[in-house]
């Protein structure tokens, strides 16, 4: 498994992809045809979930479905992977996060974290967004990792992954395009929010083949056969 560096999550957390009955649940999904047919047959877009999880203040149950417009709120020790049209996601324990609609029911625009971590790749289409207390990051079509840090004052840490992400604060902007692992932090400073270089932390190349693989995509690396060295303003 690639060596990122962990500065505050489990081990467990990390590996969460290696377990039997997640890799079972993800060969169902392929194999029963992934997203197109649970929205044709009407069922379920939840892959798995683990432990507890609110869906809009009530306690989702299995076999409910995650739609645009809800807000999830998963517990400690808890997770849930789920799919939205050509994008995936799986959310750490203890975050909290809204799905906007897009331009169908179906397409995601806005994926506001607004405590904890997910992370989610993302199909091309249209402008989305993903947006924390100090970030907003445009996508393009990507993998990428997203987590806040509540007790350093909301600092945000954006992993892009691979693909191409617009990054913007209030007081600062760039573009990133990378093929294996370009991170920023972003930081309150002097009442401005500024963009600093960082390492990749707390998510792993796998856990982002496991998401592309439920939307039948695969990552750049996966694709060009070679993770190289890890981009980025380090």
């Amino acid at each position: 498994m690639t060596q990122h560096i962990n500065l505050s999550r489990t081990d467990n957390e990390l590996t969460w992809f290696q377990r039997r009955q997640t890799l079972q649940a993800a060969a169902a999904w392929v194999a029963t045809g992934g997203w197109t047919a649970a929205h044709a047959q009407q069922r379920s877009n939840i892959v798995e979930m683990v432990g507890d999880t609110l869906l809009n203040g009530g306690r989702l149950a299995p076999g409910q479905t995650v739609q645009t417009g809800d807000v999830l709120e998963t517990g400690p020790d808890s997770r849930i992977v789920f799919v939205i049209g050509n994008s995936s996601f799986h959310v750490r324990q203890n975050s909290r996060l809204a799905v906007e609609r897009g331009d169908t029911l179906n397409a995601v625009s806005l994926l506001r974290l607004l405590t904890g971590a997910v992370i989610s790749v993302w199909g091309k289409g249209s402008a989305r967004r993903i947006v924390t207390p100090t970030l907003t990051a445009g996508i393009r079509g990507t993998g990428v990792y997203t987590e806040i840090f509540a007790k350093q004052n909301n600092r945000s840490y954006f992993c892009n992954c691979y693909g191409t992400v617009d990054l913007a604060t209030q007081s600062d902007k760039r573009t990133s395009t990378t093929e294996y692992h370009e991170a920023v932090w972003a930081d309150q400073r002097d009442g401005a929010v500024v963009l600093s270089s960082a390492r990749a932390i707390n998510h792993t190349d796998e856990e982002l083949e496991f998401l592309a693989r439920l939307v039948d995509q695969r990552t750049a690396w996966q694709i060009s056969g070679n993770k190289g060295t890890k981009d980025g303003y380090y």
